[in-house]
């Protein structure tokens, strides 16, 4: 990828300077072009160009997201029109889509400026809300969500594919995900996790009281509805974890897969997919992250942090 125009997303309240001066010091070395959004421009500070959305979306040739998962996400999602790679820096917790951490980036600079790299492509969920004569479109990568809200009663809907009546869930939400939105809220739920190379999706309920009780795998040219049923009286949707909505008793939910939706950017497929299985095991412990390195023997976890220092 030579003189390429870079695309940069920051989390809106994480420091992530480190990597921005790794990116303004690429930037003032003549290899390629940084673009900001407006909406970072106080985050960043100077030597970065920043233009508009559409401007920005219109001219990147790649897109470096400085964040965790939802950081990464959300660039996805910006893009997702004229979807470019996106590379993940990590700043967030356990981060299943992030790839490099922050010491990592200048190396990852010039191994994108050699061609030394992959692309993953990654589907997405498309969604149309019809509620009350109007209609809205939402894009998921990871996972669309109806969730109760607390002292509102519980979700009820009727799920149907490909326009016959399949059944009906009532539970404290249903989760639709994608492969990659598997290992998120669905696997929480006790859904399976999809392989990334199947192109299809999944749909979940969490704490089930009636109905579909088990979770339910779809292919990618199925297309299915959820029609909210009686005693939904306020319920909040989500896409990839933010609240982008409310429905109700008569709204509907068109869904249906969007193959190869997104591009993220791998430096080492390999290690990432070892990292990405440990990641999901160890989500299964019951101890808190922190409370795993008492796990580690005491002259190992010495070794560790002299090489930290180091």
């Amino acid at each position: 990828m030579e003189q390429p125009v870079v695309g940069l997303v920051v989390h809106p309240t994480k420091n992530v300077q480190e990597s921005v001066t790794t990116l303004q010091r690429w930037n003032a070395s003549g290899q390629g072009e940084l673009l900001a959004r407006r909406a970072d421009a106080q985050r960043i500070g100077g030597g970065v160009d920043v233009v508009d959305d559409d401007d920005f979306t219109d001219r990147v040739d790649l897109v470096v997201a400085l964040g965790g998962d939802g950081t990464m996400l959300g660039a996805m999602r910006l893009v997702a029109k004229r979807p470019v790679p996106v590379l993940g820096v990590n700043y967030g917790n356990v981060g299943f889509l992030v790839e490099i951490e922050p010491p990592e980036l200048e190396s990852a600079l010039e191994r994108l400026s050699a061609g030394e790299y992959q692309l993953e492509p990654h589907h997405a969920l498309e969604a149309r809300l019809s509620w009350g004569g109007a209609r809205t479109d939402y894009l998921a990568f990871n996972d669309l969500t109806i969730v109760r809200r607390p002292g509102a009663g519980q979700v009820s809907a009727d799920l149907s594919v490909g326009g016959l009546g399949y059944g009906y869930y009532r539970a404290d939400a249903i989760v639709a995900a994608t492969p990659a939105g598997s290992t998120a809220y669905n696997y929480a739920a006790g859904g399976p996790v999809l392989s990334p190379a199947l192109s299809g999706s999944v749909v979940t309920p969490v704490a089930p009281m009636a109905g579909i009780d088990r979770s339910v795998v779809l292919a990618a040219r199925e297309r299915y509805r959820f029609d909210i049923a009686e005693g939904t009286r306020s319920a909040a949707l989500e896409v990839d974890g933010l609240v982008v909505g409310e429905v109700a008793t008569g709204a509907q939910i068109d869904m249906r897969l969007r193959k190869d939706a997104g591009s993220v950017v791998r430096l080492d497929a390999e290690r990432h997919g070892r990292t990405g299985r440990v990641k999901l095991s160890l989500l299964d412990l019951p101890v808190r992250p922190d409370q795993l390195v008492e796990l580690i023997p005491s002259d190992l976890r010495q070794k560790l942090r002299r090489e930290i220092d180091d």
